[in-house]
């Protein structure tokens, strides 16, 4: 079966500098460069997944502007489609579906940010389609948050969010991992 990365909102505003920098993301970013490297090495299918702002009180991913591009780690190539959404959940409202099913794909490996917002609701959706899910975890990013006046640490949002996600929804794996399998 054929495999195919789908990049999740790798975009300049959650870097250092932009208008919602999360923690690790360059890392994050990082691996995902190295996982996309992989990909196009062994000729298997890749997307890009962009948000773009569609809330008249959005802060971030705004229309039209810098932050709301690619990163340059991550640039698209010419003929690997980016798909626009303006939810959490990639499938919503987008093309995603109906370009897996024309690839035949039935394999998906996803990674970007946020662990807890997008990373998320695209892997879940997945899985209530039928795919197989594999999230590169190391290659995915998140933000501190506050519960009930508490601040909880990117690092235990993440976590929280992986083992949510490992059962049933997905193999939780390390992009060195994942970069082996596929020679």
């Amino acid at each position: 079966m054929k495999n195919c990365l789908i990049l999740v909102d790798i975009q300049n505003d959650y870097f250092t500098g932009g208008r919602m920098a999360l923690v690790g993301m360059e890392e994050a970013a990082s691996r995902a460069q190295s996982l996309l490297k992989r990909f196009r090495a062994a000729n298997l299918p890749v997307i890009h997944v962009q948000h773009v702002a569609a809330r008249p009180d959005a802060t971030f991913f705004l229309p039209e502007n810098q932050g709301a591009e690619i990163h340059p780690l991550v640039t698209p190539l010419p003929g690997e489609p980016v798909l626009v959404k303006h939810f959490p959940n990639s499938f919503r409202h987008t093309p995603l579906l109906e370009t897996l099913k024309e690839q035949g794909t039935y394999d998906l490996t996803i990674c970007g940010a946020m662990s807890h917002m997008c990373i998320d609701a695209t892997t879940r959706a997945a899985f209530d389609f039928g795919f197989n899910c594999t999230v590169a975890e190391d290659a995915c990013a998140t933000r501190d948050l506050v519960f009930k006046g508490k601040p909880v640490k990117a690092a235990e949002v993440h976590a929280a969010f992986m083992a949510a996600l490992s059962v049933p929804y997905a193999q939780i794996a390390q992009t060195r991992d994942l970069v082996e399998r596929l020679g």
